[in-house]
């Protein structure tokens, strides 16, 4: 599986974990485990959601494709 978002590293950084974003957004924790081994991906703007709730840029949670 391709690594696309960065979701996991930044909710590591920001000494978050996956349940606390689930409740956040009103997500099932298993679909946010799915987001954070890049099982499968948040549409934009969920993207845009998970960004604002963690107070970042959105670029942040994403790989840059010009490192790959």
């Amino acid at each position: 599986m391709e690594q696309i978002n960065r979701l996991k590293v930044v909710l590591v950084e920001q000494k978050r974990t996956g349940k606390w974003l689930a409740e956040s957004l009103g997500k099932n924790e298993a679909t946010v485990s799915r987001w954070c081994t890049n099982e499968s991906q948040p549409s934009l703007e969920t993207l845009l959601e998970i960004a604002k709730t963690l107070n970042i840029d959105i670029r942040k949670l994403l790989i840059s494709s010009k490192e790959k």
